[in-house]
């Protein structure tokens, strides 16, 4: 064989092993819709990959969250990252500027919140629905100047936890709520010592079913063995064999936004 000839063969070769470890599903039976929260963004860049490599797009809910790297997750420094994925086609959520959790709603329609970051981190506030959509906002516009696109109107509240007020009050502002699915529920928040990663991707792998919103976090402070390195490739080259096929939340048939 020629040298040439042989490089050639090497060539289509290393693609055709490439294409089978990717486990490209031969009929889609069913939809899985995966979502990422921001977190300690220590596997930020490892999703990324992963998703580049698989050629899947995902949903992505931005909160300005401090990271490994000693910044925040919506500062200047991460505009690359977020121009990259927005350049890939995933679609962006919000998740609140300070990840604002909801405590509870009072009487006059309005409701009390804590926010984990920022100036009022850890207090208990006040607020109407006018300041959960400014509060919003803080979010859509830093996305803006980070990689000059508009983020889309769906929203996650930290934790999931939702109020009749404060649902409410993000309808006003246009946003329509992600949950996620009960079997879509990563683990990736649990104790490790408890609930370890193989443990995690066998119930995934089993539980999951076309239409479920899958979530994990881009990195997790307290998870001693981070749940991404170990569970994220797996999943997706299981589900692949399962004929699951993955798609962005603005393709969810139940999802509908208000903007």
């Amino acid at each position: 064989m020629r040298l040439g000839k042989f490089f050639a063969f090497a060539f289509l070769l290393s693609g055709s092993v490439e294409a089978q470890n990717q486990v490209a599903p031969v009929q889609c039976k069913g939809k899985v819709y995966l979502t990422f929260d921001t977190g300690s963004q220590s596997q930020a860049e490892l999703i990324a990959q992963t998703l580049r490599k698989h050629q899947i797009k995902a949903s992505f809910f931005l909160a300005n969250e401090k990271t490994v790297n000693g910044d925040f997750s919506l500062d200047p420094a991460w505009a690359t990252f977020w121009k990259n994925l927005a350049a890939d086609g995933h679609v962006f959520g919000n998740h609140t500027f300070d990840h604002v959790y909801v405590v509870r709603d009072l009487p006059d329609g309005r409701f009390q919140v804590k926010p984990q970051f920022g100036t009022s981190a850890g207090k208990t506030l006040t607020w109407n629905a006018q300041e959960y959509c400014k509060e919003l906002q803080r979010v859509e516009n830093a996305f803006t100047q980070l990689t000059g696109r508009v983020l889309s109107h769906y929203w996650r509240a930290p934790g999931g936890k939702l109020t009749p007020h404060l649902v409410a009050a993000a309808k006003t502002c246009g946003y329509t709520h992600a949950a996620w699915a009960a079997a879509g529920f990563s683990g990736d928040e649990l104790p490790s010592e408890k609930w370890s990663n193989a443990a995690l991707l066998q119930r995934s792998l089993r539980d999951l079913k076309d239409g479920d919103i899958f979530m994990a976090h881009m990195g997790i402070w307290s998870r001693k063995t981070p749940w991404a390195p170990e569970n994220l490739e797996p999943l997706i080259v299981g589900l692949r064999q399962k004929g699951v096929c993955f798609a962005t939340l603005d393709a969810h048939p139940q999802l509908s936004l208000h903007k």
